[in-house]
C-alpha cells in the first residue's frame, strides 16, 4: 500500500529512484574492476554497509527497542541467502564479464513464484507460466551462445545468484512482518558478511593484501550499491507501487550492459541481446502475474 503522499514527494521518489537505478547498474562495473575474488567483493559490500548504518540502526533501536530472538535469526538467515546471491553473482562477472551474469541475477521473481508456490501454497495463474517459457527461452539462447564462448560457467553462476536472491526476497518478507526496513537490512547485512567469510576462508580467498584501488572500488561498491542503491528503491517503495518500482528495477540488467561496453570493452552478439530482450520480457509478464490475486491452498 502507498502511503498518502504530495505530488512533491512522488516527484522526488521518482528522482531517488533513477539515481537507486544508476547506481545499480554500477554493481557489475564494480566488481569487475575490483578484480578481487567473489566472495571478498561480495563481503566488503556487506561490511562497509554494515558499518556505515550501525548509527543509524542503533538511533532506531532506541525507539523501537531490540528486535525479538526469533526475528533476528530469521533476518539474519535472509543475510545468508544474499551471501550466496552475491557470491555467485560476483564470481559469474569474473568468468563472464557484467552484463549476462546481472541478467540471470535478476531472473529471481521467477524462483520467488516457484518459492511461493512450495512453500506458501500459492498457485500461479497462467501468466506466470506463459512468463516462465519466454525467460526460459531466452535464458537457453544466452546460456548456449556463453557455453560456445566458453563462458557459460559464469552465466550458470548467475542463474545460481538469482534462486539464492528469491530466497532472500521469500525470508525478508517473513521477516518484514515485525521488523522495520532498516533493521531488518542491517541484520541481514550482518548475517551476509558472516556468510561471506566463511566461504572466503573455506575457498582460501585471503580478505587483505589488495592493491588500493581494488579497495576503492570495492568501497564504492558498498555505498554507491548497497547503502545507496538498496536505500534507495526502499525510499521509493514509501512513495511508489510495488508496480512500478519492481518493472522498473528490470533496467538494472540493460544499463551494466550499456555500461560494461564503453568501460568494460564488453561486446554483445545480436543473438545475445535478443535473448537478454526476450528474458526480460519474460521476467516482466512474471511481475504482472504476481500482482494478479492467487490462489492459496490451505
Amino acid at each position: 500500500m502507498v502511503l498518502p503522499t504530495s505530488t512533491h514527494n512522488r516527484k522526488n521518489a521518482y528522482i531517488v529512484l533513477a539515481f537507486s537505478l544508476l547506481g545499480m547498474g554500477f554493481s557489475g562495473i564494480f566488481v569487475s574492476l575490483a578484480g578481487a575474488p567473489g566472495a571478498v567483493s561480495a563481503f566488503y559490500r556487506m561490511a562497509i554497509a554494515v558499518v556505515v548504518l550501525t548509527i543509524p540502526y542503533l538511533h532506531g533501536r532506541r525507539r523501537t527497542g531490540p528486535p525479538g530472538r526469533h526475528e533476528t535469526i530469521i533476518a539474519l538467515l535472509a543475510g545468508l541467502f544474499f551471501a550466496g546471491d552475491l557470491f555467485f553473482w560476483n564470481s559469474g562477472i569474473l568468468i563472464s564479464g557484467a552484463t549476462n551474469p546481472t541478467l540471470m541475477g535478476n531472473t529471481a521473481p521467477i524462483w520467488v513464484g516457484f518459492g511461493a508456490m512450495i512453500f506458501f501454497g500459492e498457485r500461479p495463474g497462467r501468466l506466470f507460466w506463459i512468463g516462465l517459457l519466454v525467460a526460459i527461452a531466452g535464458a537457453a539462447v544466452i546460456l548456449g551462445v556463453d557455453a560456445l564462448n566458453e563462458v557459460g560457467l559464469g552465466t550458470f553462476f548467475g542463474v545460481l545468484s538469482g534462486m539464492f536472491y528469491a530466497g532472500y526476497f521469500l525470508v525478508v518478507q517473513r521477516s518484514r512482518q515485525k521488523l522495520n526496513t532498516l533493521t531488518s537490512f542491517w541484520l541481514a547485512a550482518i548475517g551476509s558478511s558472516v556468510g561471506l567469510v566463511v566461504i572466503a576462508r573455506l575457498l582460501g580467498q585471503p580478505l587483505t593484501g589488495y592493491s588500493n584501488l581494488t579497495y576503492l572500488y570495492m568501497i564504492a561498491l558498498s555505498l554507491v550499491v548497497q547503502v545507496g542503491g538498496q536505500m534507495g528503491v526502499s525510499y521509493a517503495l514509501g512513495y511508489l507501487p510495488a508496480s512500478i518500482v519492481s518493472p522498473t528495477l528490470l533496467m538494472q540488467p540493460v544499463l551494466t550492459g550499456l555500461l560494461a561496453v564503453p568501460i568494460l570493452g564488453e561486446r554483445l552478439t545480436l543473438i545475445q541481446i535478443t535473448g537478454g530482450i526476450t528474458v526480460l520480457i519474460g521476467i516482466y509478464i512474471v511481475h504482472r502475474s504476481r500482482r494478479q490475486p492467487v490462489v492459496v491452498e490451505a
